[in-house]
């Protein structure tokens, strides 16, 4: 079932060469993330399916909308969702490591966007793929936020999702970047559940912080007003 394509109302994401699959997290992260600074180019690093940069091509005006992945096969199936998708004008994926592109490219972004890997148990499968797309090694916290301090631009937004109990560790690093957290989003599954997810923004100017809570349902398939609000123009069931 995963491996058929994903409908959304505007656009249709196939992922069968995706080691990960479309997911609450990168939906989420892709409906929730400001655009209250009319990015003119927006990055979106580890991009996967390409879902948030498309979710980003629907939600703004930005000319420019580039995205970055590493895996061959993904790399391959973003270019094939970027082409089909009504915004393939704007949508650009290149195949390089982070790494690279942070040396290479001489442009900045006014928003930049990742769901990034982030499983640090020392536990793998046999599966190279979604471990890569899957663990925390393949793309450090540190090089994240040293990457993205070279490529935000000044009046910048980084937008990530992370585990809750990663959050104070994330901060505390981003601060050595010079980026503070503008707003978070704490996601819970359903009221008697523990936060499970920290949405984060940050920005170079130092701010007091936003902080909300997201309950996703109230119970199995039901789903909160605020869910149904941040997800309607995107899934066709809401």
């Amino acid at each position: 079932m995963a491996n058929t394509p994903f409908a959304f109302k505007q656009f249709t994401v196939n992922q069968d060469q995706c080691a990960m699959k479309i997911g609450t997290d990168g939906v989420l992260l892709g409906a929730w993330s400001s655009i209250d600074n009319n990015p003119f180019s927006v990055l979106d690093i580890g991009a996967g399916t390409g879902i948030i940069a498309l979710m980003l091509a629907q939600r703004c005006h930005a000319e420019v909308i580039d995205a970055l992945e590493i895996d061959d096969q993904a790399y391959e199936q973003c270019v094939e969702n970027f082409e089909q998708s009504p915004w393939g004008d704007r949508l650009f994926c290149y195949h390089a490591s982070l790494e690279e592109f942070a040396e290479e490219i001489e442009d900045e972004y006014d928003l930049i966007i990742c769901n990034p890997p982030f499983y640090t148990e020392d536990y793998k499968t046999q599966n190279a793929s979604r471990d890569l797309a899957r663990f925390h090694d393949a793309m450090p916290f540190e090089h994240l936020l040293q990457s993205v301090a070279i490529l935000l631009s000044e009046n910048g937004i980084f937008s990530v999702v992370i585990p809750y109990k990663e959050e104070q560790y994330f901060i505390e690093l981003a601060e050595d970047y010079l980026l503070s957290p503008i707003k978070i989003c704490h996601v819970k599954g359903n009221p008697d559940a523990e936060i499970k997810r920290s949405l984060i923004s940050f920005s170079f100017e130092e701010t007091e912080t936003e902080i909300e809570t997201l309950t996703i349902e109230t119970e199995r398939h039901k789903y909160t007003p605020e869910y149904i609000e941040l997800t309607k123009d995107f899934y066709l069931k809401m």
